[in-house]
C-alpha cells in the first residue's frame, strides 16, 4: 500500500484512535509553511523516521514533555526521572511522548534575577508548544519561576496542559537541629551577621541546608505555586507536595503521561480549568497556607493571560476572613515533608472547603470538591490546623495603601513582628542595591532599631527584573545589638522562605517616578496594617517639588535585545510584571463575593 502524506491520514491506512476528531493531529499539527500541506508532513516524518519511529508510533497522539533539566538548576535535578516516568504513562495510554528542552531557571543562579527571565521562559515555553506538533503538553518545574512561567504559556499557548512540578527537597540535620532551604539559609546567614555563629559553623550549615535535590522544603515560592498549581485544577489532586526524591513523584510523572492524552482526546484547553472560580480558590489557598507573596503576583500574571483580573481590594477582604491554617515554615514550623505526610494539599482545602468553589473542574476530570472527598482523611495530624484555631486569625497577607503607595503594597502579617504592624519611624534610604551593598554595614550609618529601611529603585524596572532584595539586612551593628527584625519598605520582592516586617511591590515603584522615590532621609513613615496604610509624612507641596526635581536614572549603554524588550513591555506589580503585548484585555475581576 502506498503511503498517504495527507494531513487526514494516520498513516499506512491505519484508523483514528478512538475517541480521535477529524482535525489535524499529531505530526500533523502546527506543520511548517512550505506551501505544501502534504509534502511539509511528509518531510516532517522523514527527519522523524531518522530517530527511529515508526508510522504506528507516528501515528498517535503526540504528548510534548516540556524538559527543563539543567546542570545549574537542583531544584530541577530529578527531572530525567520525571521526563521517562510522563513517558512511560503516555506510552501506556496509546500516545506517542516527544520531550523538549526549554529555558529553566534557578534563583541562585540567574543574574541580576529570575523574575527578568520569566517573561523569557515564558515566551519560549509559549512559541515551544506553538510551533512544535503536539496535542498536548506536561509541563515539569519546579523552581520558584518555572511554574509560572509555564502556566502563562499554557494559557497562552492554548493546548491541553497537565503540569507536574519537581517536588520538594527533603530537610536536614545541623548539629541535632532541623534544617531546610531557604529560611533557615536566612536565618544562619542573620546570625553569622549578627556575629551569634562563626565561620566555622556557618561553613558546616551550608552543607546541610540542602542534603537532597528537590524545591525549598519550606513554603516559599516553589511549594506555594506547587499548591496553587493543584488548587487551580490544573495539575492531579495529591501532586503538590510529594518530595522530589520519593517514588511518589515518578508514580505522579506517570499519572499525568497518562492524563494528557486522555485530555488531548478530549480536547480540554487551560481555559476551561483556569476559570476565574479556579483563580478564586488558590487566592483563598495562598492566603490559607501562609503562603509567598511572589505568588500573588504570578497568579496576577497567570490569570492576565486569559483576561482576568486580580482585584487587590477584593483580595484585601478575602484575606481578614481567610486563616492561616498550615503550620509550616516562615509562617510556622514545619516543612513541606511533613505536610504531605499530613495528607498533602487535600487536608487544607478539606478545611477550607465551605469557602471554595467545589464544582470547579480539574484536569482529571472531576471537580475540586470530588477530589477533595476521594483523598485520605487523616483527623489525627498537627500540620493543618482546625479554622477555630488557625496559626494566624487573618490571612498570610494584607494589601496597603497610602500616599507611599497609591496603586498598592503588600506585606506578609504572617511572618511580621506583631509589636511592628503599628509603627512610626525615621527613613533610612537606600538609592538602590549598589548603594546598599555598599553603607548598610557601615559603622557610621545614622540609624537606629525603630528607624525605617527604605530601598529604592527595585523595582520592575528599576533593578531591573524586581529582585528579592526586599528583604533587606538588618544593618550590621544593629545586629550585633540584637536587633532581629525592623520595618523595611520597598519596590522589589522578598523570597518565599523570608520572614519579617517588609512592605513589598510598592507601586508605582520608583523608577517610574512613584512616590517612594521622593523618599528622603529623616522623612516620618508611618506603618498600620489594620487600617491597611502605608504613608509618607510629608507636606503636599514638598512632594510636588521633589517630584518636579525628579530625574529617572539613564541607562549605562543603549538597551538592545532582550533588555529592550523588558524596560518597554513590563508591567506593575499589580499587573503581574507581565509584558503589555501578552495580556488581552480584561473579561472580569476576582475574587468576586462568595457566598461561604
Amino acid at each position: 500500500m502506498s503511503q498517504d502524506f495527507h494531513n487526514d491520514n494516520n498513516g499506512k491506512g491505519q484508523a483514528q484512535p478512538q475517541g480521535w476528531d477529524a482535525s489535524p493531529h499529531g505530526m500533523s499539527n502546527r506543520l511548517t509553511n512550505y506551501g505544501d500541506s502534504a509534502f511539509s508532513l511528509f518531510l516532517r516524518k522523514a527527519f522523524i523516521k531518522g530517530m527511529g519511529y515508526t508510522d504506528d508510533a507516528l501515528s498517535r497522539p503526540v504528548i510534548g514533555i516540556a524538559n527543563t533539566y539543567s546542570g545549574y538548576n537542583a531544584c530541577h535535578g530529578n527531572v530525567p526521572g520525571l521526563v521517562e516516568s510522563v513517558k512511560r504513562g503516555v506510552m501506556l495510554a496509546g500516545g506517542l511522548p516527544v520531550d523538549f528542552p526549554t529555558i529553566t531557571l534557578h534563583e541562585s543562579f540567574a543574574h541580576p534575577t529570575s523574575m527578568y527571565l520569566r517573561n523569557l521562559m515564558a515566551l519560549d515555553t509559549e512559541e515551544m508548544i506553538r510551533a512544535q506538533p503536539m496535542d498536548a503538553v506536561v509541563l515539569i518545574g519546579g523552581c520558584d519561576k518555572t511554574v509560572p512561567a509555564q502556566l502563562m504559556a499554557a494559557a497562552s499557548a492554548g493546548i491541553p496542559t497537565v503540569q507536574v512540578v519537581t517536588g520538594p527537597m527533603l530537610s536536614g540535620s545541623h548539629r541535632g537541629a532541623r534544617v531546610g532551604a531557604c529560611t533557615d539559609c536566612r536565618r544562619y546567614w542573620a546570625a553569622y551577621r549578627g556575629k551569634d555563629i562563626d565561620d566555622e559553623e556557618i561553613n558546616e550549615v551550608n552543607d546541610k541546608l540542602v542534603p537532597t535535590v528537590g524545591t525549598c522544603s519550606v513554603m516559599g515560592t516553589a511549594s506555594t505555586m506547587a499548591c496553587l498549581a493543584e488548587t487551580l485544577g490544573i495539575m492531579l489532586p495529591n501532586s503538590a507536595t510529594a518530595p522530589a526524591v520519593y517514588a511518589d513523584r515518578q508514580r505522579i510523572a506517570e499519572q499525568s503521561g497518562t492524563q494528557a492524552v486522555q485530555l488531548a482526546r478530549a480536547g480540554v484547553t487551560p481555559e476551561q480549568i483556569l476559570t476565574p472560580e479556579a483563580f478564586e480558590n488558590a487566592l483563598r489557598v495562598l492566603l490559607a497556607l501562609g503562603g509567598s507573596t511572589n505568588a500573588l503576583i504570578h497568579l496576577t500574571a497567570i490569570a492576565g493571560r486569559l483576561g482576568i483580573d486580580i482585584d487587590l481590594e477584593a483580595f484585601d477582604r478575602m484575606s481578614q476572613e481567610t486563616p492561616v491554617l498550615v503550620d509550616l515554615k516562615p509562617s510556622g514550623e514545619g516543612y513541606m515533608e511533613d505536610l504531605h505526610r499530613a495528607g498533602g494539599l487535600p487536608t487544607l482545602l478539606r478545611e477550607l472547603a465551605p469557602l471554595l468553589h467545589l464544582d470547579a473542574m480539574t484536569v482529571n476530570g472531576r471537580t475540586l470538591g470530588e477530589n477533595i472527598d476521594a483523598a485520605v482523611h487523616l483527623i489525627d495530624q498537627k500540620v493543618v490546623r482546625p479554622r477555630e484555631k488557625p496559626v494566624y486569625a487573618q490571612g498570610g497577607i494584607a494589601v496597603l495603601r497610602g500616599n507611599l503607595a497609591p496603586a498598592g503594597a503588600i506585606i506578609k502579617q504572617s511572618a511580621a513582628s506583631p509589636e511592628l504592624m503599628t509603627h512610626r519611624g525615621r527613613a533610612v534610604v537606600f538609592t538602590g542595591l549598589e548603594d546598599l551593598a555598599r553603607r548598610i554595614d557601615d559603622p557610621d550609618l545614622d540609624v537606629r532599631a525603630d528607624d525605617v529601611l527604605v530601598l529604592q529603585n527595585i523595582g520592575p524596572k528599576g533593578a531591573p527584573g524586581m529582585p528579592e532584595a526586599g528583604y533587606i539586612p538588618i544593618p550590621k551593628k544593629l545586629a550585633a545589638q540584637g536587633v532581629k527584625d525592623m520595618v523595611r519598605i520597598s519596590d522589589g520582592r522578598m523570597s518565599g522562605t523570608a520572614a519579617g516586617t517588609i512592605v513589598l511591590h510598592i507601586s508605582p515603584e520608583s523608577a517610574e517616578g512613584g512616590p517612594l522615590g521622593l523618599v528622603r532621609d529623616g522623612d516620618i513613615i508611618a506603618l498600620d496594617v489594620r487600617a491597611n496604610r502605608l504613608g509618607l509624612e510629608v507636606g503636599d507641596a514638598e512632594l510636588e517639588a521633589r517630584r518636579q526635581a525628579f530625574r529617572a536614572n539613564a541607562p549605562d549603554e543603549p538597551l538592545l535585545g532582550y533588555r529592550r524588550l523588558f524596560m518597554e513591555q513590563i508591567l506593575q506589580a499589580e499587573e503581574g510584571c507581565d509584558f503589555r503585548a501578552c495580556r488581552p484585555a480584561p473579561r472580569c475581576r476576582v475574587p468576586r463575593i462568595h457566598e461561604a
